[in-house]
C-alpha cells in the first residue's frame, strides 16, 4: 500500500511478496515488508521496521540485480550475481543464483571485498542519510500508517540494531558460528534454537568448532528460549518458517529432546497454523549421532509438519585423511554412516540427509579416490536428495583453483554436489 511522497521519498506500508522464498535470478521480495524508495535507492524493512535490504538503482551500483541484506546477527551481506553464469559456474557450484558476500573471513573459494566498492559504500551512506532525513521530516498530513512506519524507522538506529543482535547471542549462549549448508533454501532466514552446546570430535581442521564438551540443554532452558525468541522477533515472526536447532551436534540430543523441543517451538512461533506453506527443520549431526540414532527417532521426525534437513560432517572416507585433519574416525565408520544416509533418504519422505566433505590442496590423493568412488556408486533412487557439500580447507592456498577438483567429483557424483558457504548468525 502506498502512501505518496515525503520529501521526494515514496513510501510503501505492509507489502506483500511471496510467502516462501524461491530461487530465482533476479531479486524476490518474499514475505511481508515496507518499503522507501529515493531516486538512487530503494530501502525495504521488515515488519519490526528494521533495515533488512538495500538496492541500488543508479548508474553506481555495480549489477541492477545485486543487493545488501541484514542479517538477524547485524552482518551486511552483498548479494553478487558473480562472475560465471554458464551451466558450471555459479548456480553449479552453489546450487543459487547469488554468491553470498560475507563481511569475515570463512572458507568460501571467493573472496571478495565488494565493501571496497564506491558504488556499495555509497549505499551505506545513502541509509545514513535516509535514516537522518526521517528523524528530521515533518509528518503532518501524512497518512497515519506512513507516520507508524517512519517512528518504527526511527526507533531502530544504528546503535539499536547492534543491541538487538547482541540480545539474540544472550539469548542463545553465544553466536552462532555456523548455519548448516542447507538453510541456504531460506536464505539463511531461520530461527536459532541451541538444544546442545560442544561436539563429540574437536577435529583439527575445523575453524567453527567449540572447546566445549557436548553437552545437552535442560529443557528449562530449551523453553526460557522459546519465550525470549518469540519476544525477540515480535511482528516479524510470520516473515519465518524454518527452525535451527543448534548447535553443532543436536542429533546426539536423541529423539525426546529433539521432538520436544520442535512441538514447543512450533506452537510458540506459530509454524502449526502455517498450512499454506511447510516449514522447515535444520540441524547439524555427526558420523556417531547418526550410527546411534535409532529408527523410532527418524519415524517420529517424519510425522512432523516439517520437511528435515540434517547435515552430517562425514568429511573424508579414507582413514589417513582422517587421521591427517585429526577426526578421530575411520573408513568403516564413516561408509556405514553414509551408507545409512542413503538409507533414511529412501525411507523418509519429510527427511533429507545432506554431508559435508573436505576439499584441499594438501589432502591425500586417496581422500579424492574414495570420495569420487563413493559418490559416483550411488544408487540411482537416491539422485537428487541428500546433497554433498565440499568445504575448503580454511588455509587452503588459492582457493579458487580447487574448483576443477569440485567439478570433477560434481560430474561424476549421482548425488547433487556443491560448495559449503560458511555462514554464521
Amino acid at each position: 500500500m502506498e502512501f505518496g511522497n515525503l520529501n521526494n521519498l515514496a513510501i510503501s506500508v505492509a507489502k506483500q511478496g511471496p510467502t516462501t522464498i524461491s530461487k530465482a535470478s533476479f531479486p524476490l521480495r518474499y514475505g511481508k515488508y515496507s518499503e522507501i524508495k529515493t531516486p538512487e535507492y530503494e530501502f525495504r524493512f521488515n515488519l519490526n521496521g528494521e533495515i533488512k535490504f538495500i538496492r541500488g538503482l543508479n548508474m553506481d551500483w555495480p549489477h541492477p540485480a545485486e543487493q545488501l541484506k541484514r542479517t538477524d546477527g547485524n552482518d551486511w551481506v552483498y548479494y553478487s550475481v558473480g562472475d560465471d553464469s554458464s551451466e558450471k559456474g555459479q548456480i553449479s557450484w552453489l546450487g543459487e543464483y547469488y554468491l553470498p558476500c560475507l563481511p569475515y573471513s570463512s572458507n568460501s573459494i571467493w573472496e571478495v571485498d565488494y565493501f571496497a566498492n564506491p558504488g556499495v559504500m555509497n549505499a551505506f551512506a545513502a541509509w545514513s542519510q535516509l535514516y537522518a532525513n526521517l528523524y528530521g521530516a515533518k509528518k503532518d498530513g501524512l497518512h497515519a500508517r506512513a507516520k507508524d512506519l517512519i517512528n518504527q524507522i526511527i526507533k531502530n538506529d544504528d546503535q539499536t540494531l547492534h543491541e538487538r543482535s547482541q540480545k539474540l547471542q544472550t539469548i542463545n549462549a553465544g553466536r552462532v558460528s555456523v548455519l548448516p549448508p542447507d538453510t541456504r533454501h531460506v536464505d539463511y532466514e531461520t530461527i536459532p534454537l541451541m538444544i546442545a552446546d560442544g561436539c563429540l570430535y574437536h577435529c583439527n581442521f575445523c575453524c567453527v568448532k567449540s572447546a566445549k564438551k557436548f553437552q545437552t540443554r535442560s529443557q528449562n532452558d530449551i523453553i526460557d528460549q522459546i519465550k525470549q525468541l518469540k519476544h525477540f522477533y515480535g511482528p516479524n515472526l510470520e516473515n519465518y518458517h524454518s527452525l535451527f536447532l543448534g548447535n553443532h551436534d543436536a542429533l546426539a540430543s536423541g529423539a525426546n529432546v529433539i521432538c520436544t523441543a520442535v512441538s514447543e517451538a512450533s506452537n510458540a512461533f506459530g509454524f502449526a497454523s502455517q498450512h499454506a506453506r511447510t516449514p522447515f527443520l535444520y540441524l547439524f549431526g555427526s558420523v556417531a549421532s547418526l550410527l546411534k540414532s535409532e529408527n523410532d527417532l527418524f519415524e517420529k521426525l517424519n510425522q512432523l509438519p516439517f520437511y528435515t534437513y540434517i547435515n552430517i560432517g562425514f568429511e573424508s572416507l579414507d582413514t589417513p585423511t582422517l587421521e591427517f585433519i585429526g577426526k578421530p574416525l575411520n573408513t568403516s565408520r564413516v561408509q556405514a554412516a553414509f551408507q545409512k544416509m542413503l538409507d533414511i533418504n529412501n525411507k523418509f519422505a519429510s527427511i533429507e540427509i545432506t554431508g559435508n566433505f573436505l576439499l584441499g590442496q594438501t589432502l591425500p590423493a586417496e581422500h579424492y579416490q574414495s570420495l569420487t568412488a563413493t559418490l559416483s556408486d550411488v544408487p540411482v533412487s537416491s539422485h537428487g536428495k541428500g546433497s554433498i557439500y565440499l568445504s575448503p580447507l580454511k588455509d587452503s592456498p588459492k582457493k579458487r583453483e580447487l574448483l576443477p577438483q569440485f567439478m570433477q567429483i560434481k560430474e561424476q557424483s549421482r548425488l547433487p554436489v556443491f560448495i559449503y558457504l560458511i555462514q554464521r548468525l
